[in-house]
């Protein structure tokens, strides 16, 4: 008699399946360049008006990849109406950038990281993306649930940092913040209670920012995992900020190093 798998097999291969079959639409003329750009893109489907075609012509050429024609006045890429598209559309698979170990160990006390608690508009992750680019993170960290998938509304508020920040989902966020801190990281968490102001962080060392949700901010679970809760020490009464701009506060705060 044959054995019956367990459930909790039988839905392992299903999301491995959802995962594999999953695609992005990727819009507008910076993100569209971009993923052509990428030799890490598994690129699918190019849609573009005639105006796009000839502003990325040399880009489409590069990639290899026949584009689709489309009327501006009927843009025919399966998109939200409303997006900014900019004539150019992209189906993408999602990047797969690869292990925490590999992308985050240390390589000199600079090295730098961002984990995301909650943060689930892509417009605020597109922004982070592109300030940890900036400012030289190794990687944006978020949990699969309650954080934003990587979305063309995403890739278009990170202007291209999509392509070079890798934006790592992991299963549990406190198990990923302790192996970090394995490796050799300080875990700072952003908060406006913190005992401790952001400039007062030693820099010479592995940093770990660790921001939460605009609101809620971080989990009880998350501020235990770490190492120091510190602040960001506003100039008045008004202390406060959202999460893309705490985050380019913080990067430029720990990435000068003594």
């Amino acid at each position: 008699m044959k054995q019956k798998k367990p459930t909790w097999v039988i839905q392992k291969e299903r999301d491995r399946r959802a995962a594999a079959a999953e695609t992005v639409w990727l819009f507008g003329l910076h993100a569209v360049r971009d993923a052509l750009s990428n030799p890490m893109r598994e690129r699918l489907r190019l849609v573009v008006t005639k105006n796009a075609a000839d502003r990325l012509a040399e880009d489409i050429a590069k990639s290899g990849m026949e584009p689709e024609i489309s009327d501006p006045r009927k843009f025919s890429a399966p998109i939200d109406p409303q997006s900014v598209h900019q004539g150019a559309a992209l189906e993408v698979k999602p990047l797969d950038w690869g292990n925490l170990t590999d992308l985050c160990a240390p390589r000199g006390q600079n090295s730098r990281v961002v984990l995301l608690d909650r943060v689930t508009d892509p417009h605020n992750v597109g922004a982070i993306l592109r300030s940890a680019e900036v400012f030289g993170a190794r990687a944006v960290i978020a949990p699969h649930r309650h954080s934003a998938p990587e979305t063309g509304a995403l890739a278009k508020t990170a202007s291209g940092a999509l392509e070079r920040q890798p934006y790592l989902r992991v299963k549990n966020l406190a198990t990923t913040m302790e192996a970090l801190r394995e490796m050799g990281y300080h875990l700072v968490g952003l908060d406006a209670t913190g005992d401790t102001s952001l400039e007062g962080i030693a820099q010479d060392q592995p940093i770990a920012l660790v921001l939460g949700a605009e609101g809620p901010g971080l989990r009880d679970k998350t501020k235990e995992t770490c190492d120091t809760l510190a602040r960001i020490d506003p100039a008045g009464d008004f202390g406060s900020l959202n999460v893309s701009n705490a985050a380019a506060v913080s990067l430029y705060a720990v990435g000068r190093p003594n």
